[in-house]
């Protein structure tokens, strides 16, 4: 685009963010009507008000305030929340999600193989039968247990074998079945008896002693078959909902169990039998141990959250106000981006997901300033991923944190501030130089939405606000959660958007579908878990990781910064993190670095993972949505989002980044460390003193931003003087500025 077709502006009239909160449909997302539809809504509904009721510890009877027997009370059991919290996505998830994408014209009419799967809906309605009637056998008396032969037999033969029979059937079918769009396959209502079969069975055991058998000769063999199913429906849920990256890592780990025995060195692993990993696996030591814990509790309260902003209109108020307050700079759209993303990023757990949902409206607009289609896609790419380091959500990485290390979870939001800063500093100067070098303008005022009008509607902040306050008056997450979620039901009252009983019903229908790929993710996840800790393989690691810092510290951190964006590549935001945090946390804190510390580093990692070549998520989304290079696209957003790479880095070395220190050290620190960012940016850039730079020039702003970004006393007055005499040399070589 020349610079005269910048000028004439992009269109007329001021932008239209409407549709910003529109939820966006996969191309295997089944899209239902009539009385489908009301029925499908009416169960993803009730399964977010379960969340919700459960969490908050609703009574029906407390609500009457009469003791009816037979009503639920909550809080339930743990495990048997967890338990419903898996199968209800799974349900839903079958239902919802095809095995494979919808052709452009569906094929529908009968197929000789639905015939096959409507008699597998046999077996797996049987299997359900029989663990229901387990329980009746339990209740009378029986005693339970994996040694009895007529127990085994039963639980072998009448429930486990047609359980998995019907399970693979539906798979298979489901793969190789053509698709309609408008009706459910018979293949995935199997998958959905099935689903209801696992769970009849282990909530039935997981209730009598039995919890305490996993792992040994006393633990019931149908313990063993239903999480042989119930691991195959969690893999093929997550294959459906977020592609096949993480079914990969986590079939090399289900491989690893039982080859690990024959590997050498410290890969090698004791030979476990089938039935005592499975006992095991979808316990507290796996699948609902802390990724299910936390996508049970906090993640699902957080997507009704972010459900509930969709459904008042929030979501578009907030990029109306970026645009409102960042338009006008050279560049706008880019900068909207930066500030919309991060926004919308930190509810939203995955930066793919938000590049779909913001990106569709700022990617065009950059292009349309004059930004490369490449560059268009890379800036919000970069800008959704810092979404999941941004406090307080930091996209459900926090609470997966403090699950995982015990920290209170306002202490490690007060700790991501000063490196989310540092992150979006450093993008806002990566695109404004962007925009100088390329001589951008502003939008216009008419392209714009008023400032005064989203002044007067500031308010509408309001529920982030009481978010955040609750949290520091020391109330829990839960409650301050339901507070915030509250609180966007009744901003809305004050605008044309107004939830009333529809609009509230709706918002739990969104918070249902919204949250199948995150609850599958981490459960999936919770299987990789598993196998670290049942094998001790991430022991193992830890010592590698130790031998390698007697030779070299940051040599060891190098390693286990590439360990964990390998092991982040493909994969959501939340179930990289907890993969990441099994297999290299513990070795990191094993070299002394401190619990925190230590988990940001992998974090970090976890999460720039979705921006770093040659798998990025983020990268490939925005790629979709600009029309670029997929592979241009993520080395250009590697690029932007270069800062991400050394933070981690910075605050290993200099631990006030994360708060901890005297008020003097944090504020020299986090002063110190956006100054040295800022020149980071020019050197990548190649924009210093208001004029490009050259080579030699760029190397030494490279140069003296690490020192900077080093934190020491020292090091800060050799990035200072540095700096200065990098000005001063460029003024003296340079002709003139650049145009503007």
């Amino acid at each position: 685009m020349t610079h005269d077709a910048q000028q004439d502006g992009l269109s007329d009239g001021p932008i239209n963010v409407e549709g910003v909160d529109d939820e966006p449909v996969e191309h295997n997302r089944r899209m239902f009507e009539g009385r489908a539809y009301l029925a499908i809504a009416a169960i993803s509904g009730l399964y977010a008000i379960f969340h919700m009721a459960v969490l908050n510890g609703w009574s029906i009877n407390a609500w009457t305030g009469v003791d009816i027997p037979g009503l639920p009370v909550f809080p339930m059991e743990t495990w048997n929340f967890r338990i419903v919290h898996i199968a209800g996505a799974l349900i839903l998830g079958f239902l919802l999600y095809s095995a494979r994408a919808f052709p452009d014209q569906d094929k529908g009419g009968r197929h000789p193989l639905d015939i096959v799967a409507y008699l597998a809906l046999i077996p797996a309605f049987y299997a359900c039968y029989i663990a229901m009637g387990f329980a009746n056998q339990i209740a009378g008396g029986v005693m339970w247990n994996g040694i009895d032969p007529g127990i085994r037999t039963a639980e072998t033969w009448h429930y486990g074998a047609p359980l998995i029979a019907a399970t693979a059937i539906g798979i298979v079918i489901g793969w190789l079945r053509p698709r309609v769009r408008g009706s459910i396959a018979a293949a995935d209502l199997v998958l959905v008896v099935c689903s209801v079969g696992v769970a009849i069975y282990l909530i039935t055991i997981f209730g009598t002693l039995m919890r305490n058998a996993t792992g040994t000769p006393f633990a019931p063999i149908g313990m063993s078959l239903a999480a042989v199913a119930g691991t195959a429906l969690i893999m093929e849920m997550t294959r459906r909902v977020a592609g096949l990256a993480l079914i990969v890592i986590a079939g090399i780990f289900l491989v690893y169990v039982f080859v690990g025995d024959l590997l050498p060195g410290f890969l090698n692993a004791p030979d476990i039998a089938w039935q005592r990993f499975f006992s095991q696996v979808y316990t507290d030591a796996g699948i609902l141990g802390p990724t299910t814990a936390v996508s049970s509790t906090y993640i699902i309260l957080f997507i009704i959250f972010a459900a509930f902003l969709q459904a008042s209109k929030v979501g578009e108020y907030f990029v109306n106000f970026a645009f409102a307050a960042a338009g006008r700079a050279r560049g706008g759209p880019a900068k909207v981006s930066i500030f919309a993303s991060g926004l919308m990023g930190m509810i939203n757990g995955t930066s793919a997901g938000n590049v779909v949902a913001t990106g569709s409206l700022t990617i065009p607009l950059m292009k349309k300033v004059g930004y490369k289609p490449t560059t268009a896609g890379a800036v919000e790419a970069a800008a959704s991923t810092g979404g999941q380091i941004m406090p307080p959500i930091m996209g459900a990485g926090a609470f997966i944190m403090a699950e995982i290390t015990g920290i209170p979870y306002t202490d490690i939001a007060i700790a991501a501030i000063i490196p989310a800063v540092l992150y979006f500093v450093s993008v806002y100067f990566m695109v404004d130089f962007e925009a100088a070098k390329l001589g951008m303008r502003g939008m216009r005022e008419d392209e714009l939405p008023k400032f005064r009008d989203m002044v007067r509607r500031v308010f509408l902040f309001l529920p982030i606000v009481i978010l955040i306050a609750a949290l520091f008056m020391g109330y829990s997450v839960i409650r301050a959660g339901t507070l915030a979620t509250a609180a966007a039901a009744v901003v809305s009252w004050f605008t044309p958007y107004r939830m009333g009983l529809k609009s509230i019903a709706k918002a739990f229908e969104l918070a249902g579908i919204m949250s199948i790929q995150i609850i599958a993710v981490c459960a999936c996840a919770g299987i990789i878990v598993g196998v670290i800790s049942l094998t001790g393989v991430g022991a193992r690691f830890s010592s590698v990781l130790l031998s390698i810092a007697d030779a070299n510290q940051l040599l060891a951190l190098f390693f286990a910064m590439c360990i964990s964006i390998l092991l982040g590549m493909g994969m959501p935001t939340t179930a990289a993190y907890a993969v990441a945090a099994s297999v290299v946390a513990p070795g990191l804190i094993q070299l002394g670095i401190p619990a925190l510390t230590a988990h940001f580093f992998v974090f970090y990692f976890a999460v720039v993972s979705a921006i770093t070549p040659p798998v990025a998520l983020a990268s490939y989304a925005a790629a979709g949505i600009s029309g670029a290079n997929p592979m241009a696209t993520s080395v250009a957003s590697f690029k932007i989002g270069i800062s991400a790479f050394i933070v981690p880095f910075m605050f290993f070395y200099n631990s006030a980044l994360l708060m901890d220190g005297t008020w003097f050290e944090v504020f020299r620190a986090a002063a110190t460390a956006i100054f040295g960012v800022y020149l980071l940016s020019s050197g990548v850039q190649g924009w210093w003193a208001a004029r490009k730079a050259n080579w030699p020039i760029r190397g030494g702003l490279i140069i003296v931003a690490l020192f900077m970004i080093e934190g020491g006393l020292v090091s800060d007055l050799i990035g200072i003087g540095g700096a200065v005499a990098l000005f001063f040399l460029s003024r003296a070589t340079s002709a003139k500025p650049a145009a503007p």
